[in-house]
């Protein structure tokens, strides 16, 4: 089976983009792995299909999956790349697409200079929607490891984020606490760990543990998770610059119920070609 395939990124979170509109494709976990093993694959954090919608009021229909290959609802920076992916392919001329995912429509926009604004939606705080175990919902909440406790936030941006307010990000315990905040009996469905380090007002340092991935050069979910937390902790403007390993985003929130709006470049890496069955690539 011949597909072909680019290979992209935001802010170096990178991804393999197939797009299964045009051609047609049975994936499995064992697949996924074998194509996002760096040595051996093409290497990625997340696979990003697109597909055509399944209802009539949206443009496209994408699924996430991550380098194990497990699926999950939504990618920031993903959405971004999809949106400039669906524009290279001529799947679409619109710049503004209406997009399905597992966790609801989004809203993309991509803006002159080429950057994508990606309207993530309100954030989801009650804990058991996002999900998390916790009696009621509060600002933060106390998460016990086996040699310390922490201070988190939960957030959902249709998946599950926990920030964690640290001195510094250079200097932060990732690789060390990010395992264990990620498998914490207290996510059901694990969860994606931030780590935010605030500057000012206007301006977050942010390193996210990815479930199912490692720390990545970027998480644009997470981004929004960060800000959120650190909006409704009361420290932080409603329009925030983040640094991540990879770059910056421009995350922005009025509060309450209304949407997250988050603004980044893309990068199209290269082009290729899957010959499934036929070896990995």
């Amino acid at each position: 089976m011949r597909l072909e395939f680019t290979k992209m990124h935001g802010l170096g979170n990178d991804f393999l983009m197939l797009d299964l509109v045009s051609q047609r494709a049975r994936l499995d976990a064992q697949l996924i792995r074998r194509l996002a093993d760096r040595n051996t694959g093409v290497g990625f954090d997340q696979l990003l299909i697109v597909e055509a919608p399944t209802r009539p009021d949206v443009d496209f229909r994408y699924r996430i999956f991550n380098a194990d290959g497990s699926e999950v609802s939504q990618c920031g920076n993903g959405a971004r790349c999809f949106a400039r992916f669906v524009r290279d392919r001529r799947l679409t001329r619109k710049d503004q697409l209406s997009v399905e995912t597992a966790s609801g429509v989004i809203q993309l926009d991509i803006t002159a200079n080429g950057w994508v604004t990606v309207d993530m939606g309100a954030p989801i705080l009650a804990p058991a929607a996002i999900p998390f175990k916790a009696d009621t919902e509060a600002l933060d909440y106390d998460l016990v490891l086996p040699d310390r406790t922490l201070r988190i936030a939960a957030v959902s941006m249709g998946n599950p984020h926990s920030v964690l307010r640290v001195e510094s990000v250079a200097n932060a315990p990732v690789a060390e606490i990010g395992p264990l905040i990620e498998a914490h009996k207290s996510f059901p469905e694990r969860v994606n760990a931030g780590f935010m380090e605030v500057v000012h007002r206007g301006h977050i340092r942010l390193r996210v543990y990815e479930r199912g991935t490692g720390e990545t050069q970027a998480c644009g979910t997470g981004a929004c998770a960060a800000v959120v937390a650190g909006i409704r902790w009361g420290l932080l403007d409603s329009t925030v610059r983040v640094s991540l390993p990879g770059g910056e985003l421009t995350i922005s929130w009025a509060g309450g119920e209304t949407s997250v709006m988050m603004t980044g470049p893309t990068a199209r890496v290269f082009d290729g070609v899957l010959r499934i069955g036929e070896g990995t690539a």
